[in-house]
């Protein structure tokens, strides 16, 4: 299927988080839950909690509209946000990345089920998933092979304006089905 005819902005329901379109109005809460250096350590831009550089990262991902806000269903407040992208080197996939999330949603139920939805939703068109992680994101890393992902190759690729070595995750829809346990509680709502 032609990446044009993918919907890259879904409403996404699970148990816990819902998952939307990005607008220009979330800047300043989604700002507050990026505000945590702790958050982007190890990460490529370990400066992105900085306001002028969160603010160059917020305009370049609402520019793509394929941007999703990550929303805690009980408190109503912005907790992170991912995107589906077209991996450079797989132009006919989909990619699922540039996710963060607050630390109080870290290693529990809120990642997977940001993961299930998403990959529930691009399952539904295409055959493998993938994700591209720093090599120093080891958290990042764990957490895919949480889901089942398993790491294919690296590579050097342009996925924000630079050239970057990317360690290249995937995961196709028969390991997925295969996994049960990580797809429990996942809703999709058009």
């Amino acid at each position: 299927m032609p990446a044009g005819d993918f919907d890259c902005q879904p409403a996404l329901y699970g148990s816990t988080l819902k998952l939307r379109a990005l607008i220009a109005s979330d800047f300043e809460t989604l700002f507050l839950a990026a505000s945590d250096p702790l958050i982007w350590t190890g990460h490529p831009a370990s400066d992105r909690y900085e306001r002028q550089v969160f603010e160059a990262y917020f305009a370049a991902r609402l520019a793509t509209r394929k941007a999703l806000a990550v929303i805690d269903i009980e408190t109503a407040q912005i907790v992170g946000m991912s995107s589906y992208y077209i991996p450079p080197d797989q132009p006919e996939s989909i990619a699922i990345g540039y996710t963060f999330l607050v630390r109080e949603k870290w290693g529990g139920d809120a990642n997977r089920e940001l993961k299930r939805l998403m990959l529930e939703h691009a399952f539904k068109v295409y055959d493998t998933v993938y994700f591209h992680i720093g090599p120093a994101n080891l958290r990042s890393q764990k957490a895919l092979l949480k889901i089942g992902a398993g790491h294919l190759y690296d590579a050097e690729l342009n996925l924000s304006g630079a050239p970057a070595l990317c360690k290249c995750y995937g995961l196709s829809r028969a390991q997925w089905l295969a996994n049960p346990k990580a797809q429990q509680h996942c809703v999709h709502v058009p």
